[in-house]
């Protein structure tokens, strides 16, 4: 296939660099500087152990640079989701015949974002739960293979299913994109917003009590906000999303905690969350909004109450603005169990 990435971070140069050593035609469309540090020394992949060189990729400055060079079979959006709506314009606004677009990012308002840009027969839904690092510009490591999802809502979804396999991607078919997009919701929750907020690692936000609870509370709202749409969690590829709202909202807490804190936390090490390497890095911005401030806004459509995920929201883009202290809340869940819910 012939496939143009948006953006070449982690998850794009993860996925485009696997396909285009696997022999597939693969475009990448970046900012200036990352560009010439892509096209000077190309990619370099570790899987399975094994660290492998990749040259052959075509690296841009802009859409339309991209889309006059080649005719793709599709775009595949690899940003982040505050990123989406300007990357999209711009395929937009080249004037050019457009291939559909396969998004593989975090949250529920890309598709709905791009079909108003594109039209709903230029959208294709995925979700990526391999776990991957990117040490560098235009480095990836594998850290666990899971797969991607990917939903046959669209007649390219099945030959990029193909092409992702050929690369050893794991890549599974879905045949409702809402549910497998919110499932993927639902564990990108876990320990992500309370980690930033406490500067704590996963591992420890589900073994202390009052932190468990708010962690237990963003689940079990996301999951009735879930039954409010008509959507039930599903599993995504190495990823058992049902046993997960099954011990948030079922299992006693003595079975449930410590097989929260095993399955969640230890296989993790020593590694933070996005939301905390995003917060402590100094960019400025987290995809709360679109993760945890999803949640709110369409329990707010459904009728749905979400003070944990509103309240995380909101305290974490102050966080990210610098409208409150880095220290606010570290280390005191307590402290922000009063904030959410006004009790300790």
């Amino acid at each position: 296939m012939k496939l143009l990435f948006l953006g070449a971070g982690a998850i794009g140069t993860y996925v485009g660099g696997s396909l285009a050593a696997a022999g597939h035609r693969v475009g990448f469309t970046e900012q200036q500087r990352t560009a010439e540090v892509i096209a000077a020394e190309g990619l370099r992949l570790t899987r399975g152990g094994r660290t492998e060189a990749v040259r052959d990729v075509a690296i841009y400055t802009s859409p339309a640079e991209a889309l006059a060079a080649e005719r793709y079979d599709a775009v595949v959006v690899a940003l982040k989701s505050f990123d989406t709506e300007a990357a999209v314009r711009g395929l937009v606004e080249t004037g050019a015949e457009l291939p559909p677009a396969l998004s593989l990012q975090n949250g529920v308002a890309n598709e709905p974002l791009i079909a108003d840009l594109l039209g709903a027969d230029h959208v294709i839904t995925g979700t990526v739960t391999t776990a991957v690092s990117k040490p560098g510009v235009g480095q990836v490591v594998e850290e666990k293979l899971r797969g991607i999802g990917i939903a046959m809502n669209h007649p390219v979804a099945e030959q990029l299913v193909d092409a992702l396999n050929s690369a050893g991607l794991q890549a599974q078919r879905f045949p409702e994109p809402r549910a497998m997009k919110w499932s993927k919701l639902l564990t990108n929750l876990t320990g992500n917003a309370t980690s930033a907020i406490l500067n704590e690692p996963v591992a420890n936000l589900f073994a202390d009590p009052i932190s468990y609870n708010i962690e237990i509370q963003v689940l079990r709202e996301c999951l009735a906000v879930m039954a409010g749409l008509g959507l039930a969690p599903v599993d995504l590829p190495g990823t058992p999303v049902r046993a997960l709202a099954l011990a948030a909202q079922r299992l006693p807490r003595f079975i449930a905690q410590p097989a929260l804190t095993k399955a969640l936390g230890s296989g993790r090490g020593d590694k933070m969350p996005s939301f905390h390497i995003d917060l402590y890095s100094g960019r400025g911005r987290t995809e709360v909004s679109f993760l945890n401030g999803a949640v709110a806004h369409y329990g707010a459509q459904v009728g749905v109450a979400t003070p944990a995920n509103q309240g995380l929201t909101e305290i974490l883009e102050s966080l990210s603005s610098g409208e409150l202290p880095l220290e606010t809340y570290q280390h005191n869940p307590s402290a922000l169990t009063q904030a959410l819910f006004g009790t300790h």
